[in-house]
């Protein structure tokens, strides 16, 4: 536990660079592994895009006078936001399983938007098969991108819980 503590302290900076590597994980995923994201996988990516934003926010906002009294709040709530990118990859990863059914939109069967590789291979007369969000791309030790990441987001909302009952503490 005190091997956690300096990062406990400055939480707000660690949920900001934890966010930002797993949106550039996701990135490079579709980028160098040509993995093109389906509609879940961007509504992950929204989560994370949400939490780099409140971050940032709440490591300025403890700056300002009267700020340190927010420091708990505002792991409280990095906590839930991380807590919802959990509920949404557990959503996805499910989906993935066929535990329940994914969006219509977004179904094997279903339509999706293309990338630009895809209309031209449209253009050139192929045929086009959108990314769906019910078929794991990518699998390792038995767990999907959505898997790890719900994971991960749990990991991540327990470590936010720990830094606000450690600031409650310091009050």
């Amino acid at each position: 536990m005190n091997a956690l503590l300096p990062f406990l302290d400055r939480w707000r900076l660690c949920a900001l660079v934890a966010a930002a590597a797993m949106l550039a994980i996701a990135h490079a995923f579709e980028t160098f592994g040509g993995l093109a994201p389906c509609t879940l996988c961007l509504r992950q990516r929204e989560v994370y895009w949400t939490i780099l934003g409140l971050s940032a926010g709440f490591m300025v906002l403890i700056r300002m006078p009267g700020g340190p009294r927010w420091r708990a709040l505002t792991c409280w709530v990095l906590a839930l936001a991380f807590l919802v990118g959990c509920g949404v990859a557990f959503y996805h990863a499910g989906a993935e399983w066929k535990f329940w059914p994914g969006p219509q939109g977004c179904a094997a069967t279903g339509s999706t938007g293309v990338s630009a590789a895809d209309m031209a291979a449209f253009l050139g007369g192929q045929k086009v098969r959108p990314p769906a969000c019910d078929e794991a791309p990518w699998v390792f030790a038995g767990l999907s991108m959505a898997g790890w990441n719900a994971v991960i987001s749990l990991g991540l909302a327990a470590l936010s819980a720990l830094a606000a009952i450690r600031e409650q503490r310091k009050q």
